[in-house]
C-alpha cells in the first residue's frame, strides 16, 4: 500500500511541475523511508470575489463554510477569513478578506 501511495503521489507530483518546492522532510516507518514533499498549490483563476450578498443565498447576514464553496478561494481561506474564530465570515470579515486578495 505504501508503494502505491507514494507512486501516486510522484504522479500527482509530476503534473504539477511548475509548482514550487516549499519544504521536504523524511521519516522513517516500519515500511522504510517516507518522504514528505510540500508545494504550492497552482493558481487558478476564479477573477474578483463575488459580492457578499450573492453568496450569503440564506439572508442571514453571514456566510458559512457550506456558502463558501460557492467561491473555491473563500472555502479554501474559510479560517483566515473567519477572523474571531466563530464559525462564521460576517460582512465585514468578507470585506476585509476579499480586500487582500
Amino acid at each position: 500500500m505504501y508503494r502505491q501511495l507514494a507512486g501516486l503521489a510522484a504522479i500527482l507530483l509530476a503534473g504539477n511541475a511548475q509548482a514550487q518546492t516549499i519544504s521536504s522532510a523524511r521519516y522513517q516507518t516500519a515500511q522504510g523511508e517516507l518522504i514528505v514533499t510540500t508545494r504550492e498549490a497552482p493558481l487558478n483563476h476564479f477573477g474578483p470575489a463575488p459580492p457578499f450578498a450573492q453568496l450569503d443565498v440564506a439572508l442571514r447576514g453571514y456566510l458559512t463554510p457550506a456558502d463558501a464553496i460557492a467561491y473555491p478561494p473563500l472555502a479554501n481561506d474559510f479560517i483566515f477569513a473567519d477572523s474571531n474564530r466563530d464559525g462564521r465570515i460576517s460582512t465585514r470579515e468578507y470585506q476585509r478578506w476579499s480586500h487582500g486578495q
